[in-house]
């Protein structure tokens, strides 16, 4: 659901992100986080390496986005449905580095430079050797394919992850209006996304996957990997861990699929906020069917699932964005791709 209400540009809303991210460092918790022992959010943490994607600033983009003026310039790629599956390298430029830069005092950013379409899957690795490990990013609502892009990059870059990178992107209006056609288009993408999962794992130089879901783009998630573990019931060995973000999707459906992804569900993290207010209308208008995302840790626990209640994280208006804009979350995310526990014991 809508990621703000009154919604500022794109790279004020960024930069806004970003400090919040460095301001949540500084904050403690008073007391546990929805069960789940206030050490998981509130402890340090260790420091781990730089991104790979920050030496390397190449992204991955698999998109059903239809390409605007065969995608060599802004926006790239569009809101309309493509007749086909879009595979393509985005040439980014991270943040500046130093003392003096705009990223010392948080309002550094990445830049989309260029995008380089290619032919398969398996053309994406510019240089193949050795096993990699791919971390899916697949966006919400209200996204253009450029935000979703460098939301990619600044959350490969936040939990330094070591591998490529992929940004999934799905056809979105971008607009606060346009959730019908934003929700329709995310369900006609998930057999792109069960394409592109499958044709990563067919490729001998993939390590893990892993992916990370963010609020309608869990939905095409959750029905892709449904799928997927239905035709080859061993893909979860191949899945490392795969994050839902403030879940948009309906409670009992979501507890449907768990219960067809087997083993893998035991890989799963839900980040989930009771107070997220996204996910309230979103509820209201599916009819007061509760979003996964909003439901009650216990609950979900029940389902096998790994489960961090971040209620107590989010003292903004919406608390829909966390895993962008809160430096504790993304901790979680890390621990769990590193297949340690989210509760940092």
């Amino acid at each position: 659901m809508p990621h703000h209400i009154h919604k500022p540009p794109l790279a004020c809303r960024r930069a806004v992100l970003r400090s919040l991210a460095g301001a949540a460092c500084t904050l403690t918790l008073g007391a546990s986080v929805g069960g789940c022992t206030s050490a998981a959010l509130s402890s340090g943490g260790a420091t781990f390496d730089a991104a790979e994607l920050t030496a390397n600033p190449t992204l991955l983009v698999a998109t059903t986005r239809k390409p605007v003026n065969g995608a060599r310039a802004k926006p790239w790629y569009g809101s309309e449905r493509a007749a086909r599956l879009n595979i393509a390298r985005a040439r980014l430029t991270p943040p500046g580095e130093g003392r003096f830069s705009l990223s010392a005092v948080g309002l550094g950013d990445w830049r989309l430079d260029a995008i380089e379409p290619t032919s398969q899957i398996g053309d994406l690795y510019a240089e193949p050797g050795g096993t990699r490990d791919v971390l899916i990013y697949v966006h919400g609502f209200n996204q253009t394919f450029e935000s979703a892009a460098l939301d990619a990059a600044r959350i490969s870059e936040g939990i330094r992850f070591r591998g490529e990178t992929m940004v999934f992107s799905w056809p979105s209006k971008a607009s606060l209006l346009d959730y019908g056609y934003d929700r329709e288009s995310a369900m006609w993408s998930r057999d792109a996304l069960d394409q592109v999962v499958t044709g990563l794992m067919a490729s001998p130089i993939t390590g893990r996957i892993h992916i990370v879901a963010h609020s309608v783009g869990t939905m095409l998630t959750m029905e892709a990997l449904r799928q997927i573990c239905a035709r080859q019931p061993a893909a979860g060995d191949r899945i490392g861990a795969v994050i839902f973000a403030s879940p948009d999707i309906d409670l009992d459906v979501f507890t449907s699929s768990v219960e067809r992804v087997g083993p893998l569900a035991r890989k799963i993290t839900v980040v989930t906020a009771t107070n997220d207010r996204a996910l309230a209308l979103s509820g209201f208008l599916a009819g007061g069917v509760k979003r996964v995302g909003a439901a009650e840790k216990a609950r979900l626990e029940q389902l096998g699932l790994r489960v961090i209640d971040a209620s107590a994280q989010g003292w903004g208006i919406i608390n829909h964005d966390l895993f962008l804009s809160n430096a504790k979350v993304r901790q979680v995310i890390r621990r769990s791709i590193d297949g340690q526990p989210i509760d940092g014991a």
